[in-house]
């Protein structure tokens, strides 16, 4: 344990962009290699289109990084969180429990309230008006809602009592997992529904992004599924039923370019829910 988090108490941004590079390229050639649904599309510039948004949110995170900083400074010097409540747990269970906490209010949270904030499902219905998705549809976000996720990512920080090198961990995970539960990829069932009683597996999310209520509801989680089991939204659905997209915003008019995704939360007749 003592070299993980003095891996991730140090880790250079070269690593974190590989990461990220990485999993993005790994499951790219996974999904072209044997996808799961044969879209109709340009990939590349189904790509393109994406990787702005995910720029956009290395941006974001980047220009905001000293809050997150100075936050995970303050709670640790105050002794600040649930971890603090924790002190005789030994240093793997303290680990489980700050992942789980930063998981929890640091993206189930933010992903469940806005499916139910009408100001802020517009802003997330750039993320769910992808018709076809894959892997590089895992940090299609708009830059408002960076921002959002980032003031929720700052509050689990607060809430679990996370160090810095466990935020990076967590980060790193979340990264990996959303590359991967998006990706346009078929694991054998049972494999799939074995995982997803642990993580969120790509059948588990894609119920998720069927482009109608009540699935669009349900299956919120980011790295760990207990949540949505836990709260009630869990749900499961045959894969080859389900149909990318929302169902407010389904003509491509509305969500093939870079320009019609950025003005799409402030568009007149844009819904406040896909209901």
């Amino acid at each position: 344990m003592e070299p993980l988090v003095r891996y991730f108490e140090t880790i250079p941004s070269s690593h974190r962009a590989l990461i990220l590079a990485g999993g993005i390229a790994c499951f790219w050639l996974w999904e072209s290699a044997a996808p799961l649904v044969r879209f109709r599309y340009d990939k590349w510039a189904h790509a393109l289109r994406n990787l702005f948004f995910t720029a956009t949110t290395i941006v974001v995170n980047f220009a905001l990084a000293f809050v997150l900083l100075r936050t995970a400074d303050w709670v640790v010097s105050a002794e600040v969180g649930l971890l603090f409540l924790l002190p005789s747990l030994p240093l793997v269970l303290q680990m489980l429990v700050g992942l789980l906490m930063l998981d929890l209010v640091g993206a189930w949270l933010p992903h469940f309230v806005e499916h139910h904030v009408p100001p802020l499902w517009r802003l997330h219905l750039v993320h769910h008006s992808d018709t076809e998705v894959d892997t590089t549809s895992a940090n299609r976000h708009h830059p408002g809602e960076s921002v959002v996720r980032f003031a929720f990512t700052t509050l689990a920080v607060v809430v679990a009592g996370a160090p810095m090198w466990m935020v990076f961990l967590y980060q790193s995970l979340s990264v990996v997992l959303s590359q991967f539960n998006h990706a346009n990829i078929a694991l054998p069932v049972g494999l799939d529904r074995a995982l997803s009683w642990v993580i969120v597996s790509p059948d588990m999310h894609k119920v998720h992004h069927h482009y109608v209520l009540p699935y669009t509801d349900s299956n919120y989680g980011n790295v760990f599924s207990v949540w949505d089991r836990l709260f009630g939204t869990f749900r499961t659905m045959d894969r080859t039923q389900i149909v990318y997209g929302v169902d407010t915003h389904m003509e491509p008019a509305e969500h093939g370019s870079v320009r019609a995704l950025l003005t799409m939360p402030l568009r007149p007749g844009t819904k406040g829910h896909s209901a």
